[in-house]
């Protein structure tokens, strides 16, 4: 008999948490898992879902408008922005709904309580005070928007997370930063009718992304009617007359009804007592661990965003089969960072997974680089002026697509697929031998026959 409380105790109800709580109790193990907020973690209470359901909600104004190019009259619209909350809010309820479902029905102890770790096998309700033991502790405790307390007036900013219960929409919005968080709420409220400022530091949003994207997407967000201000950052916010003043550092002073920071994220690990059990942390304070997520506690792992890795709920989902794996299948499997499927559900919509081209340019000696831009058969009866990107990164020498990239409808939901095939080592030759469907957006991705252009040596040619 073991002379520990549980086989298992996780700290975090997030995806990664709860899918290693679950699958660890199926197998008979005794497991705990410990929640301070709402179980389903950032994606699914205040990240993934509901941005995705606030994605669709701003993309129905073009909608309307592209329906008169198909012969459909469509009647007065207005747009309740209680009622998409209301709305969201029961869909989460009824998602965190079946995460405590699974768990109960694998037979998890569920716990709503803030956890912290006593010592390397010791836990403390915060809740009760109640200390409990675990032979093995999980932590994945997750990330938290970065609150930028450098910023003078920060304290009148919000974040992503106040963003999804925002009391009124508000007339006017400046966000800052120009990662996928900031574009992604930037396409939404300006989508809602808002009047829509995004600033960035950058020459260009969303670095690390391929840089034909990149810029697509920059010039069709500008035609939209959002403005984007590169090379600039927030000096100070303040309260004035009429709403925030924000002073920038080149472009002066501006003003809005609401300012939103989307300035990275910071793993939580505050409070959490990994001083006490001896777990490592990085400068950031991240949990340090090895690649089977161990920390340098030998009975201690940690996985998701609080080891700041690779933050995508899939991959926290991962790592949590990687651990079960490791540590109760007798199988010691590292989690796969490779060839990662990636979407920012901007509008248009990015789709992406493996090397961008510049990446594979320091990578590889010969490229070939496949790109066609074509306007979707869509936009050609409702006279929108968009434009699709499709990019395939192929290594010379081998013929592999190491690359693929795809700016426009359903880009996310095309990535995915295009994820499967990169996997399974598909060469170029493999795509051309492929049959085109047609009519769709997805055949250019099997009939660009001739490189657009090589790159060698890292310059194009």
């Amino acid at each position: 008999m073991s002379s520990y409380d549980y086989d298992l105790f996780v700290i975090g109800g997030g995806s990664g948490g709860v899918r290693g709580a679950r699958v660890a109790a199926s197998l008979g193990k005794k497991v705990a898992i410990a929640e301070e907020y709402r179980y389903g973690g950032t994606c699914v209470i205040r990240g993934c879902v509901p941005k995705k359901l606030f994605v669709y909600a701003s993309q129905f104004h073009e909608h309307f408008e592209d329906a008169a190019g198909f012969g459909w009259t469509v009647g007065e619209s207005s747009f309740d922005w209680k009622k998409l909350v209301a709305a969201k809010d029961a869909e989460i309820a009824r998602l965190e709904g079946l995460y405590k479902k699974g768990l109960a029905g694998a037979n998890a102890e569920i716990l709503e309580t803030r956890a912290e770790l006593v010592d390397a096998h010791t836990v403390r309700l915060v809740k009760t005070g109640q200390t409990v033991t675990a032979k093995t502790i999980m932590i994945a405790t997750g990330g938290r928007p970065n609150p930028h307390v450098a910023l003078p007036g920060h304290e009148l900013c919000i974040s992503s997370n106040e963003a999804f219960h925002l009391e009124e929409l508000p007339k006017s919005i400046v966000i800052a930063g120009g990662g996928y968080i900031a574009v992604e709420f930037a396409n939404i409220f300006h989508g809602l009718g808002v009047e829509t400022t995004l600033i960035y530091r950058g020459a260009e949003i969303l670095s690390r992304f391929d840089e034909d994207l990149r810029r697509g997407l920059h010039e069709a967000m500008v035609a939209k009617g959002i403005r984007i201000l590169c090379h600039d950052t927030l000096q100070q916010v303040s309260k004035g007359e009429d709403g925030l003043v924000l002073e920038t550092l080149n472009n002066g002073a501006l003003q809005a009804d609401v300012v939103m920071l989307a300035l990275g994220r910071d793993p939580n690990t505050e409070g959490l007592g990994l001083e006490a059990a001896g777990v490592a942390v990085d400068e950031r304070g991240a949990i340090i661990v090895d690649d089977y997520s161990r920390t340098n506690v030998e009975n201690i792992y940690a996985l998701g965003d609080v080891t700041n890795r690779v933050q995508l709920t899939p991959v926290a989902i991962h790592e949590a089969m990687c651990f079960i794996e490791t540590e109760y299948k007798n199988n010691p499997t590292r989690p796969d960072y490779e060839l990662i499927p990636t979407a920012v559900f901007s509008q248009p919509e990015i789709g992406t997974v493996g090397l961008s081209e510049e990446e594979a340019g320091k990578r590889y000696g010969e490229l070939e680089v496949y790109r066609a831009q074509f306007r979707p058969l869509k936009a050609t009866l409702s006279g929108r002026p968009e434009r699709m990107i499709m990019k395939l990164i192929v290594d010379a020498a081998s013929r592999k697509v190491v690359g693929a990239h795809i700016l426009g409808h359903d880009a996310g939901e095309m990535a995915q697929l295009l994820g499967i095939t990169l996997k399974a080592g598909c060469t170029k030759d493999d795509f051309d031998r492929t049959m085109a469907l047609h009519p769709t957006a997805a055949e250019e991705l099997v009939t660009m026959y001739a490189p657009s252009y090589r790159i060698r040596d890292g310059q194009r040619v």
